[in-house]
């Protein structure tokens, strides 16, 4: 049976509702990101005792610590070693000291910002590409792979909608580039609507064989050349004709990590945990 969870904040950044109403439905995984006033990451001594205390309560596992280490930085302003870099190391840092608090073996880095063509040949890689980002994306992140390495911790990097890493095929190569046991893929397939890749087969060929060590599950619809999303009920979007075939593909592979519901939906005039209640029965009934 497939491990269910979710990221917490997307019922509330009250960690006890959000761990009241996640056990309401035997969601055994809770995601940590936004946690009260803090990102995880910044607790003090009370909030890491109060957190502990409130997980061991009500009987969950923490399946990640989700902050947004290298997010929305230019890989051309950033030069390892420098104070940008280090704050999001020493970020970096405290995220697996948390994670070995909660005892959990994932912690979240984002990929940089965005350059929208990597690569190019025939006369691209002149006129369209951003040249070296790709090279310069692995030198600033090698530090942070390397850290994961020496704390025995899985470094897992998102796929996300603005970020360097934006599609299954570029986690992959990222993976096989850097070359380490410790990077893995915080699997995000509705993000990667918005750059275009169909999702099952393709976007999930792409990273059989254990690339993926974490999943986040949500439903949207995406209207590129608009620059619009629309976070969306389970099941009634465009992630919907990919939903059965990725269940089915995560037992085909046997991927005994946590698919976490990424709560970010809310209807017309409701709330995020109005969101959740409505998203919730359709992800069990698919994935567990």
């Amino acid at each position: 049976m497939a491990k269910l969870g979710v990221i917490t904040d997307g019922i509330s950044r009250d960690l006890e509702h959000a761990l009241q109403v996640a056990t309401e439905f035997d969601l055994e995984y809770a995601e940590l990101q936004y946690v009260w006033d803090k990102q995880v990451g910044d607790f003090d001594d009370d909030q890491m005792a109060k957190a502990l205390a409130l997980v061991d309560k009500y009987g969950v596992k923490v399946s990640s610590i989700t902050r947004h280490n290298f997010v929305g930085l230019v890989v051309g302003e950033v030069e390892v070693g420098d104070a940008v870099h280090q704050e999001h190391m020493d970020a970096l840092q405290r995220c697996i000291d948390m994670a070995k608090a909660f005892d959990t073996k994932i912690v979240r880095t984002m990929s940089f910002r965005k350059e929208m063509i990597i690569f190019g040949y025939n006369g691209a890689e002149d006129w369209n590409a951003s040249r070296g980002s790709w090279d310069k994306l692995i030198e600033l992140l090698t530090p942070a792979v390397k850290l994961a390495e020496a704390n025995d911790i899985i470094l897992s990097v998102e796929t996300g909608n603005n970020a360097m890493i934006t599609s299954a095929v570029l986690a992959r190569k990222f993976i096989d580039d850097m070359g380490s046991d410790n990077l893995k893929l915080m699997w995000d397939p509705a993000n990667t609507l918005y750059c275009g890749e169909v999702v099952y087969p393709d976007g999930f060929d792409a990273l059989r064989g254990g690339y993926i060590s974490h999943v986040h599950m949500k439903d949207c619809r995406v209207d590129i050349p608009a620059a619009t999303v629309w976070q969306a009920e389970m099941g009634t979007a465009d992630m919907a004709p990919y939903l059965e075939g990725l269940a089915a593909g995560f037992k085909e592979e046997n991927f005994d990590g946590v698919i976490s519901l990424e709560s970010v939906y809310h209807p017309d005039g409701g709330s995020y945990e109005d969101g959740f209640r409505a998203s919730v029965g359709k992800f069990k009934e698919i994935f567990g």
